[in-house]
């Protein structure tokens, strides 16, 4: 989720009550939603980061292929509909990269970036 490596255990994806709560959710719907609640904190990967994951888990249930998610808000406060939201699957190799490297503190936002969106700077 944007420049953090959220871990996701298989068991907390998708629990019978869960995925039977949100079955009718499109990936649409989870979008919208990520977009509200960066709306209202754009840093929530670090500011709230059991949000995150409850969001990114909606994200692999709606479409299992993505691993990457990048949400990005002009200010905190702003219209939702002002969030830009990219969806990406990358390969597993670099996804341990970027984890191996946030677990020793060395990842940083321009390398999750240029990573993950191939774009020259963050």
């Amino acid at each position: 989720m944007n420049e953090v490596v959220l871990n996701l255990a298989a068991l907390d994806l998708a629990p019978p009550i869960a995925a039977r709560r949100f079955a009718k959710l499109d990936l649409q719907f989870v979008s919208q939603l990520g977009a509200e609640l960066y709306s209202e904190e754009p840093l929530l990967q670090r500011v709230a980061p059991d949000r995150a994951m409850r969001l990114a888990a909606l994200i692999v249930a709606k479409a299992p292929e993505v691993n990457a998610a990048l949400f990005v808000s002009p200010s905190k406060g702003c219209p939702h509909d002002q969030v830009q939201v990219r969806y990406a699957s990358i390969g597993l190799e670099v996804m341990g990269v970027l984890y191996d490297r946030q677990r020793h503190g060395a990842l940083t936002t321009v390398e999750a970036d240029r990573q993950v969106w191939r774009r020259l700077a963050a």
